[in-house]
């Protein structure tokens, strides 16, 4: 034993303190670190951002360009040494393939020789007499530009100068304004090569451009659908909650059901030609497969929580309630959804203008080719991070404000007089001492993004050169990189809602919630998961009807159309959407489970330590934790009897 008075042994003086939870009593800076390396890395993303408008040429890719350099549309700037070069193309806006018939591609390029006209062709030109007075009737010059109209006919060049006869007709197409063939056999061999040999970011923007009033309308419907979704989870009933898990189910049968009739549709149909054509077919087969297996989980989750329905309308019951205290956070989601369309559309921008960053160099009959310039590429990586980074960033700072302003109306003893404007107040909270936290937050989302990015990179590089063993190695790679980021986002959501606690960095934050979290591990268990649950079956009602919607729209135009990238692009827009606007009912539902955990760590209930939550609130967390009890009882006597039972002998 230890006398009186005598020293405390040495082990017990180097045994830490635990810190204690001091809502809102203490604020700094935290992790001012990564401020000022955020900075630097925006330093060099406006370096970028100024070399791309001062060495890319984005008119080339929006409205293509001849075989000399110039720019259809435009008034050009001549190149040393093509003497075709530097001309002025104003009304010259379509771009014209004098062996439309017969491309092929060389060294990545095209054999045919392009010239910028007028006007398409839009009848059969059979002679270079008929050439010759399309020429003089349209004022559309289908021969190469030294050549003159009046020359058609008598120079004895003329064959190489002018286009092969005979000239197919052709029509306007939506991107880069390229005159296509009309007839059988020319659009075939024409589309073939023009769209499946040619960069993959022109059949991206081709399907894109050619459907984009489609995808601007299903992209409106998904707004819409998130919306509806929003105010549904605000205004809550078991009623509506019966309808919502009503519409999930046939929404994803019916999505399920159409991808498989359409991809039955396309086997039989005896018509398809084109690569295009084969290609929406495959994709087809990977949207129907990729949907039953979704489908399937979703419905056995349904099941498996089918008896806690009640349960969803007093869970959002009391969101709502923490909601109304600051209604305006509902509309938080439209500030940050405006902020990202702004960013992306910079973003893709400077992406075009860094595509087309290239130095022209003339090569055999004073032709122009842009060769790109050195370390193009490891801007492209640096752009693309820029892009992850920042995005975290933003979403990260619309976490961290509804976490903000939830923590100031739950730390708040007079529930008859809520603080005024929390959410202006989380902000200011946000920019002056935690911006750096929120930088670090989203880095740490970045790194773990980025080994995802360069895996899909690699597999869809590689797809063709390696065995069944290495894809399934790429697909077990991007599956746990996948549960990584889902575990991190948990851990981060949680630590920003420390930091809006207690004013911590983002390690304290982290490390402060792990801690409490397995204390509290029945709260925040079964009340999140079933709460993130129906949360994402709302996302997932948005997808399946704009899905549903695409499918519809563009089936219609199965022709020189790459439509399954754009219906990819319109269902991971309307999950984007569907995400921003119900991730608050997310936001808060987290933070509301912190700060009850909080709570019940800090006060007992006492007079002198008295729980700042509502009585209504508690009741719902010792309901849960009953039920709970009772399922863990009823396991416990079921394992007794199955280990008590005992062979009896026959008489």
């Amino acid at each position: 034993m230890q006398r009186p008075g005598a020293p405390a042994p040495a082990s017990a003086e180097r045994t830490p303190r635990p810190r204690e939870w001091r809502p809102q009593l203490y604020r700094k800076c935290t992790d001012t670190t990564w401020l000022f390396l955020f900075f630097l890395f925006w330093t060099g993303l406006m370096f970028i951002t100024g070399y791309s408008v001062a060495a890319g040429a984005t008119a080339r890719l929006l409205f293509g360009y001849d075989s000399f350099g110039n720019v259809c549309g435009k008034k050009n700037s001549p190149v040393e040494g093509a003497p075709l070069s530097g001309q002025d193309m104003t009304l010259k806006k379509h771009v014209f393939f004098m062996n439309a018939c017969n491309l092929e591609v060389k060294d990545v390029r095209l054999s045919s020789t392009i010239l910028c006209v007028s006007s398409c062709p839009e009848e059969q030109l059979d002679t270079l007499e008929e050439v010759q007075l399309f020429a003089d009737n349209n004022g559309s010059f289908l021969c190469v530009y030294s050549l003159d109209s009046i020359n058609y006919t008598q120079n004895p060049n003329a064959d190489s100068l002018c286009p092969s006869l005979p000239v197919p007709p052709s029509k306007s197409f939506p991107l880069f304004n390229r005159c296509v063939p009309r007839t059988p056999e020319c659009y075939s061999s024409f589309a073939s090569v023009l769209i499946n040999d040619v960069d993959i970011l022109h059949r991206i923007l081709s399907g894109i451009m050619s459907g984009r009033d489609t995808i601007l309308g299903l992209c409106i419907l998904a707004l819409a659908l998130s919306l509806g979704m929003m105010f549904t989870f605000r205004f809550i009933t078991t009623l509506l909650v019966q309808i919502f898990i009503a519409l999930i189910i046939s929404g994803l049968l019916l999505v399920c059901g159409v991808l498989w009739w359409l991809y039955y549709d396309y086997t039989h149909d005896l018509s398809i030609e084109l690569d295009t054509e084969r290609e929406n077919m495959k994709c087809l087969l990977g949207f129907a497969i990729v949907s039953t297996v979704i489908t399937a989980v979703v419905l056995s989750l349904i099941f498996v929580f089918r008896k806690r329905i009640k349960l969803t309308t007093e869970l959002f019951q009391v969101i709502n309630k923490a909601i109304s205290s600051s209604p305006f956070l509902l509309f938080q989601p439209l500030w940050t959804f405006a902020i990202l369309i702004f960013f992306w559309v910079l973003w893709v921008a400077v992406l075009l203008s860094l595509g087309t960053a290239g130095a022209a160099q003339v090569i055999e009959g004073g032709q122009v080719e842009y060769q790109p310039l050195v370390g193009i590429r490891y801007m492209w990586w640096y752009h693309l991070i820029g892009l992850i980074w920042t995005s975290e960033f933003i979403l990260t700072c619309q976490q961290m404000t509804i976490a903000g302003a939830l923590v100031t109306c739950y730390f708040n003893r007079n529930k008859n007089d809520p603080p005024d404007r929390p959410i202006l107040w989380s902000l200011s909270i946000l920019f002056c001492y935690h911006q750096g936290t929120a930088i670090k937050g989203s880095f740490l989302m970045t790194v773990t993004r980025i080994p995802r990015t360069i895996l899909m990179y690699l597999h869809n590089t590689l797809k063709d050169k390696h065995g069944a063993w290495s894809r399934c190695m790429f697909r077990c790679c991007f599956c746990c990189f996948w549960c990584l980021d889902k575990c991190l986002r948990q851990l981060t959501q949680n630590a920003y809602t420390a930091t809006a606690i207690n004013g911590t960095d983002f390690c304290t934050s982290a490390q402060d919630v792990l801690k409490l979290s397995s204390k509290n591990s029945n709260h925040f268990t079964s009340v999140n998961c079933f709460g993130d649950f129906i949360i994402f079956l709302g996302k997932v009602l948005v997808v399946c009807f704009t899905v549903f919607g695409g499918l519809m729209a563009f089936n219609y135009n199965r022709a020189l159309q790459v439509w399954a990238i754009p219906l990819l692009l319109v269902a991971f827009f309307a999950y984007l959407v569907a995400h921003c606007f119900l991730s608050v009912f997310e936001t808060v539902l987290d933070a509301l489970l912190l700060c009850f955990a909080v709570d019940m760590e800090t006060n007992d209930g006492s007079s002198e330590k008295p729980y700042f939550m509502d009585q209504e609130f508690l009741s719902f967390v010792k309901r849960i934790d009953k039920l709970n009890a009772a399922r863990a009882q009823g396991e416990e006597s079921s394992l007794r009897n199955e280990e008590g039972t005992e062979l009896q002998a026959v008489v």
